[in-house]
C-alpha cells in the first residue's frame, strides 16, 4: 500500500508542475462533477465536490479542488479561527484524489457535463486561469464560499446567462441549521459545539441555490440545471462506494450520556449539601467558570471574526461572562449578601434561554436542557444556602 500511495503521490507531483503550454481539448475529452461522501473528521463532516478534466488522448486526468488551504501560512491558527483564512484551488492528479477517499471508505460519484468541445474549453480555460498563484486564493465562508458553492459560481462566471437552475424542484427547504444536522448528528459532540458555535442567524429557511454548500445538493441540483436549453449533468456513476463496517458509535461516549451523568453527580452533590447544611464550594465555582469561558469564547466568535454564521449567538444569555467573576467569589467561604440575588439573575437567564428555544428564536441542541437543570438546581441551591448564617 505504501508503495503504490508513493507512486500516486509522484503522479500527483507531477501535476503541479503546470502545462509547459497553452492546452486545447480534444473531442476525447469531458469535464465533470465529482462528488464526494462525508468522513469521520470535523473537516470531512460535510463531503466535498470539485472538477475533474479527463483527456486521455493527452494523458490528463486531473482535479481542480477548491477545497484546500496551506497549514504553512503565517498566524495559521489564528487566521482560522477569526475565519480570515484564504482557502486555494488547488490542482491534483484524479487516480490520487481518488485513492485518497479509497482509503477513508468514503463515497464518490461522477457527474459527466454534457458540453459541446466548445464549452469544455471555455470551462477548462477558467479553471487554468484560476489556477494561476494570483487568482488561487479566495476567501472562505462555511454557508456561501466553499468547495461546493465554487462549483455553481464557476459555472455561472463561465456561461453566464446561458446557464438555467430549477429552484422551485425542492419538496421542502430547509434551515441552515437543518442542513448541518443531516449531515452531524444532534448526539455527537460536534454537533452539539455546532450548536454552541453558531447563532440564530442560521435557523434562516435556506434558498434552494444556498443548500448547495452542501456537495450532497450541489449534485442533486445540478441534475436540473440546463445549459442552452439542453440538461448540463448525465446520470451520476458512482466511481467507489462505500465498504461496509461495523459502527464504533458508542452511547457511553456521546454527549447525552456524559450530560446526563453531570445532571446526576450535581443532583447528588447538592442534595448532600441541603442534607448536611454544607456547600461545596469548587463546584459552584466550576458551575459560574465554565459557562462564563462559553460566554467570552461566544462573543470572541461573534464580534472579533469574520464569521457569518456565528452572529447572534444567544447562548451568551445563559453563558453570562460576568459569571467568570461570581465564580471567584462564590469559590469564597462567604460571600456578599448580593450573592443570592445573583443566583436568582442567573436562574432567570436559563428562563430567557429556555424561552428563546421555546419560541424558535433560536435553536438550541437539546441536550442544553440536561445542562439548564444542572445549573437551575445548583443556582437555586447557592441562593437557598446564602440564608442559611451556619453553612461549613
Amino acid at each position: 500500500m505504501l508503495l503504490k500511495k508513493g507512486l500516486f503521490i509522484l503522479i500527483a507531483a507531477t501535476c503541479f508542475l503546470g502545462y509547459s503550454q497553452e492546452v486545447t481539448l480534444t473531442p476525447q475529452s469531458k469535464i465533470s462533477i465529482i462528488t464526494c461522501g462525508p468522513g469521520d473528521q470535523i473537516y470531512s463532516a460535510f463531503g466535498h465536490s470539485a472538477f475533474r478534466v479527463n483527456d486521455s488522448s493527452q494523458g490528463i486526468d486531473v482535479v481542480y479542488n477548491y477545497g484546500t488551504f496551506d497549514f504553512t501560512t503565517p498566524n495559521f491558527t489564528l487566521k482560522f479561527a477569526r475565519g480570515k483564512l484564504d482557502y486555494t484551488l488547488a490542482r491534483q492528479s484524479f487516480p490520487y484524489f481518488l485513492l485518497s477517499y479509497e482509503e477513508e471508505n468514503r463515497w464518490v460519484k461522477e457527474q459527466v457535463l454534457d458540453l459541446s468541445i466548445t464549452q469544455r474549453q471555455e470551462l477548462f480555460d477558467y479553471l487554468e486561469n484560476n489556477y494561476l498563484p494570483e487568482n488561487r486564493d479566495y476567501k472562505y465562508d462555511f454557508f456561501f464560499n466553499n468547495c461546493s458553492t465554487k462549483i455553481w459560481d464557476v459555472l455561472q462566471e463561465t456561461y453566464g446567462g446561458k446557464l438555467r437552475f430549477n429552484e422551485n424542484y425542492l419538496d421542502k427547504l430547509f434551515t441552515h441549521r437543518e442542513l448541518i444536522r443531516q449531515n452531524v448528528p444532534i448526539n455527537s459532540w460536534l454537533g452539539f459545539g455546532i450548536d454552541l458555535a453558531l447563532g440564530s442567524v442560521i435557523d434562516d429557511v435556506a434558498t434552494a441555490k444556498e443548500h448547495m454548500f452542501l456537495p450532497a445538493y450541489n449534485m442533486k441540483q445540478l441534475s436540473v440545471t440546463s445549459l442552452d436549453n439542453q440538461a448540463l449533468t448525465k446520470e451520476e456513476t458512482p466511481l467507489y462506494e462505500v465498504r461496509k463496517s461495523s459502527s464504533s458509535d458508542s452511547f457511553f461516549l456521546s454527549p447525552a450520556f456524559w450530560l446526563t451523568l453531570f445532571l446526576i453527580m450535581v443532583l447528588a452533590l447538592t442534595f448532600i449539601d441541603f442534607r448536611n447544611n454544607t456547600r461545596r464550594r469548587w463546584l459552584d465555582f466550576m458551575l459560574f467558570f465554565i459557562p462564563g469561558i462559553i460566554g467570552l469564547v461566544i462573543i470572541f466568535l461573534w464580534f472579533l471574526t469574520d464569521h457569518t454564521e456565528t452572529a447572534s449567538n444567544f447562548n451568551l444569555i445563559w453563558a453570562f461572562p460576568f459569571h467568570i467573576i461570581v465564580a471567584f467569589i462564590v469559590a469564597r467561604k462567604r460571600g456578599p449578601n448580593w450573592v443570592a440575588r445573583y443566583a436568582l439573575f442567573s436562574l432567570g437567564l436559563i428562563t430567557v434561554s429556555a424561552l428563546i428555544y421555546l419560541f424558535h428564536i433560536q435553536i438550541f441542541s437539546p441536550l442544553i436542557i440536561l445542562v439548564w437543570l444542572a445549573l437551575a438546581i445548583r443556582y437555586f441551591f447557592l441562593f437557598w444556602s446564602y440564608q442559611k448564617p451556619k453553612l461549613t
